[in-house]
């Protein structure tokens, strides 16, 4: 029998960046769990394909394709989901982006991007899905926003990641931010910060990132695909239903250990 605290059947869900790493691992937990999912790509056969896979392990995936770089994509983007959809239950803002370069190589162009895909995104596809969250939303079942951050923007790493520390920790306050100004509307806002997790920005399978998880993650492993499911789960269930402003460390104790 499903624990009512922890069943998220039913529910509608979007998550920006679900083609690869931790945004597929989200997408394809909920599908398995009866959400109906949408998820994001650049590149529409790209996401349809990765869609099409989820779905076909049982349940609703949809591929809406979106280029978050673009100003004008979190207007598109919600203007899509609501031709297909009356509420949304939970926005996974989790699409992400990264530039090498080190303080004096950095580009304007590459600050821009990392900024404008990690930070300006999830405000304004927020924003515009404001509607649709209120539309599901009540005391009992608040709508929910779950932000993708990073320990990259809790602490400073020992490489440089100017651009992408400094998105993540604003994201980190912007989940804070919102959560204040959006209680009363009956809509929740947290986010999570992974350790090293297996995706295209980190090769949980090198020498090097193997060398580092064993040496600074207490629990000396890289997290998987059930860890963040189920703390997505938890925060979008009846059982996390009054968490709201949280960032929470999803890093096998790597914060506490420092």
């Amino acid at each position: 029998m499903t624990d009512p605290l922890f069943d998220i059947s039913g529910k509608v869900a979007l998550v920006t960046g679900g083609t690869s790493g931790i945004g597929r691992m989200i997408a394809e937990g909920l599908t398995a769990r009866g959400v109906t999912t949408y998820i994001t790509g650049r590149d529409a056969a790209r996401t349809g394909q990765v869609a099409e896979e989820i779905a076909a392990k049982g349940g609703t995936c949809i591929a809406l394709a979106a280029d978050l770089s673009d100003k004008a994509a979190p207007q598109a983007l919600a203007g899509a989901l609501a031709a297909r959809e009356s509420r949304l239950d939970l926005l996974v803002n989790n699409a992400g982006a990264s530039a090498p370069g080190s303080l004096a190589g950095t580009t304007v162009e590459e600050w821009d991007m990392v900024l404008a895909v990690n930070l300006r995104s999830a405000f304004f596809l927020t924003r515009e899905l404001l509607p649709l969250m209120r539309a599901g939303a009540s005391g009992e079942d608040p709508a929910r926003i779950i932000n993708i951050g990073s320990i990259g923007g809790l602490h400073v790493p020992n490489w440089e990641a100017h651009s992408y520390g400094a998105s993540k920790a604003a994201l980190h306050h912007l989940t804070r931010s919102l959560a204040k100004a959006l209680g009363r509307d009956h809509i929740t806002a947290n986010a999570i910060a992974p350790g090293p997790f297996p995706s295209r920005l980190t090769d949980t399978r090198s020498e090097a990132v193997r060398q580092s998880i064993a040496t600074h993650i207490p629990l000396a492993r890289a997290g998987g695909a059930d860890d963040i499911v189920g703390l997505v789960t938890f925060l979008a269930a009846r059982a996390g239903a009054y968490v709201n402003g949280a960032t929470i460390p999803l890093d096998g104790g790597y914060m506490a250990a420092l």
